[in-house]
């Protein structure tokens, strides 16, 4: 049944008006007769008796509208309490993320979120898989990627370039000496992210007597243990620089890598909750870069 139906017989049964009624919808006193004539006609009952001067409920009707109209008050309170019908944004923000950004880069970022919009509850799933966010019940993705992103089904938002820095422990830099040049990284021992070799402008290395991982935070690791040369993104060694456990070299001969990207589902209306943390985040990327720079 049409529960625009059922409200407009109630807001009847209220006033005791066809007129009264429509005025207070906002709608032509006749749509209204039309309304509650199709009610009684699919419940095959009289809801209303009626007269050239007034209106009231019939026995019937007075049943129904002791029924439905707590009920349907209740319905719009309901509705009207949802997170995204509030003015503040609120609710559970449900985000997925690579881990190496998750673990380095989100805690503080969601910290001062969350001063902004307490509100808002957050939980961080990290993975390197590309999940499903329409299939999983995702609000959104933090994506890296070296190509424009082409799900249609997905908004995509830029956030920022994301850039491989060199980086060494000084205990390294001590032990094997300063590096002054791209073409000085050929005679040192590198940290590997998987298999990749580094790329322009360093050149490829004489002797691969370094060390290989799958992971940019064992990467960062084992540069930091003093074990060799690595490019890692910038936001990942931000700490370490700062505290002198590694040091940048080579700071003009950075490397490019891709775009990290605010990523939803499309849809008519955005949560208020997405628009805020995306919103937030643009802010927050302008005071406190990815890159070193």
């Amino acid at each position: 049944m049409d529960l625009n139906l059922l409200s407009l017989f109630v807001e009847v049964a209220k006033t005791a008006s066809f007129t009264a009624a429509a005025a207070k919808l906002n709608v032509p006193r006749s749509s209204v007769s039309r309304s509650i004539a199709q009610l009684e006609s699919e419940l095959g009952v009289q809801l209303f008796n009626r007269t050239t001067r007034k209106v009231s409920l019939s026995t019937t009707g007075t049943a129904l509208y002791e029924r439905v109209g707590p009920q349907l008050l209740e319905l719009r309170k309901s509705i009207g309490s949802l997170p995204e019908q509030e003015e503040e944004p609120s609710g559970e923000l449900l985000i997925t993320a690579p881990t190496d950004i998750g673990v380095t880069y989100l805690p503080d970022a969601i910290a001062a979120f969350k001063l902004r919009h307490p509100a808002v509850t957050v939980d961080v799933r990290l993975t390197p898989r590309r999940v499903d966010l329409v299939a999983e019940g995702f609000d959104l993705a933090l994506r890296v990627s070296s190509k424009p992103l082409g799900d249609s089904s997905l908004v995509a938002r830029r956030l920022s370039e994301l850039e491989m820095a060199l980086f060494a422990a000084p205990s390294y830099l001590a032990r094997r000496g300063t590096i002054r040049t791209p073409e000085d990284t050929e005679h040192h021992d590198w940290v590997y992210f998987r298999t990749a070799l580094p790329p322009p402008p360093f050149p490829k290395p004489v002797r691969r007597s370094g060390v290989t991982g799958d992971d940019l935070l064992f990467v960062q690791q084992a540069i930091r243990a003093g074990l060799g040369i690595g490019l890692l993104p910038s936001f990942l060694a931000r700490e370490e620089v700062a505290s002198g456990q590694m040091v940048q070299l080579l700071p003009r001969h950075s490397v490019k890598t891709g775009t990290l990207y605010f990523v939803y589902p499309k849809g008519h209306t955005v949560p208020r909750k997405v628009t805020a943390f995306r919103n937030f985040l643009l802010e927050y990327l302008a005071t406190r870069p990815l890159s070193l720079r």
